[in-house]
């Protein structure tokens, strides 16, 4: 694997060329002075105090212990202490290897010690202030010189702010108020169907079905003047075809729409500059975040001046967009892509973890169980829901973590030992599947 002797499990090697943090220097069972160890609450869980106290059990849905393992977490953790490299530890000091890296968030592995200190770097200079960091500046323009469609960027503090941003600048720049989608975009009014939302908001958004280009073309007559923007996240589940994304380009041309791709899972994870890098099709506007600053809260939307323009018109704004420690943990990430070829080892390393998985799923003779998505970004597609939440289960009883039914995604983190834990773990939790059923 190309990088693997800069990363190891995430505990002990780090890159030679990177500062040490005081953390490094202790031995092995010492506690860094300062840390805070979770609080205790022996009459209660930590799921239990957090569906008591937080309306979801979990500030992100897909963190919520019902996401993560379905019925069947009466044993399972859901909350971390550690998280460093690929693995993280629970609140009991139990270690397990994650092959979600909070939601594709990270790509270099936790506590990366190049972004880590940049990040201490920043914040020992004060995170914010009156003024506007030079960060923000230097981050922008680094942006505009790596991803195709950047020319002017905006920064806020996650995806979905900045795809909904994305979506406010079309409709302003082209005075209409249509958008056809294809695609998850998050929680934001413009493209939710949940309850709290006006059916005046819903009726400005038509879903397309991916890669489908006679619906695509079906939404855009349908539309006709009224179309602000097409906008797609250009991989769901697999890559598109070229037609699909020339098409929405040829549409929007032809109707002086605008195009908006959402890059917030493939920026910076197939590509630096993301899937336009790869496709070859420009969008006008395109949305960046989680790898964008290796899990720091930042987002950026970016695209050409003509259309970006028009945010001067409408008002986008968020008091920490530019809060400066995600702005250095982004110009670090930057920096590994110039020193390294990232993107191409996450790819090797997520084809590595997929085969993997595929071998123990092979040598047990489980049926039904099928395998999609791209080498950095792949599910595994189960017949039988309960028989996946099981495996989930079992799984991370052996000590490794899965999505279940999503995405999930290599770091650079994952090196060769930690795809040996990944298999052999994926295997004993399958035997396990299976000896359940003949029981």
């Amino acid at each position: 694997m190309a990088l693997s002797r800069f990363f190891g499990r995430g505990r002990d090697e780090t890159p030679a060329d990177a500062p040490v943090t005081d953390e490094e220097e202790l031995g092995e069972g010492d506690t860094p002075t300062g840390d805070a160890e979770p609080e205790h609450a022996p009459e209660r869980s930590w799921h239990e105090r957090a569906e008591a106290i937080l309306f979801n059990g979990a500030s992100t849905g897909s963190k919520r212990a019902t996401a993560l393992y379905g019925d069947a977490f009466v044993d399972l953790p859901t909350h971390f202490a550690t998280a460093r490299g690929a693995t993280i530890v629970d609140v009991d000091g139990i270690e397990y290897l994650d092959c979600t890296m909070a939601l594709g968030a990270v790509a270099l592995g936790y506590a990366e010690p190049r972004v880590t200190q940049a990040v201490v770097d920043a914040a020992g200079q004060g995170h914010v202030s009156a003024l506007s960091s030079w960060r923000e500046v230097e981050l922008a323009e680094r942006l505009c010189s790596i991803i195709p469609c950047a020319e002017r960027v905006q920064f806020l503090k996650s995806g979905a702010e900045a795809t909904a941003a994305a979506v406010r600048i079309a409709r302003a720049s082209t005075g209409r108020s249509a958008v056809i989608a294809c695609g998850y975009f998050g929680w934001h009014d413009w493209c939710s169907e949940a309850t709290g939302v006006p059916a005046g908001v819903r009726q400005d958004l038509s879903q397309v079905p991916f890669d489908d280009v006679p619906a695509l073309e079906r939404a855009v007559s349908a539309a006709g003047g009224s179309l602000a923007a097409i906008v797609l996240e250009p991989v769901v589940e697999r890559a598109p075809s070229v037609a699909w994304l020339q098409r929405a380009r040829a549409l929007c041309d032809r109707a002086g729409a605008v195009l908006i791709f959402d890059e917030v899972k493939t920026g910076f994870r197939v590509a630096p500059g993301g899937y336009q890098e790869v496709s070859g099709v420009t969008p006008d506007l395109a949305s960046f975040g989680k790898a964008l600053a290796n899990g720091y809260p930042l987002a950026a939307v970016v695209g050409r001046q003509a259309v970006m323009d028009a945010a001067r018109t409408t008002w986008i704004s968020s008091t920490l967009a530019g809060e400066s420690t995600a702005l250095a943990a982004a110009l670090a990430v930057l920096d590994w892509h110039e020193d390294a070829d990232i993107c191409s080892t996450l790819a090797e390393t997520g084809a590595e973890m997929r085969a993997a998985v595929e071998r123990a799923v092979a040598a047990c003779g489980i049926q039904g169980v099928t395998f999609d998505g791209i080498d950095p970004m792949w599910l595994m597609r189960w017949s039988d829901p309960a028989r996946e939440q099981r495996f989930v289960a079992h799984a991370m009883r052996e000590g490794v973590l899965f999505k279940r039914g999503a995405y999930n995604f290599s770091a650079i983190a994952h090196d060769e030992a930690a795809l040996r834990d990944i298999e052999t773990a994926a295997s004993a939790a399958l035997v396990s599947v299976l000896e359940e059923e003949r029981a």
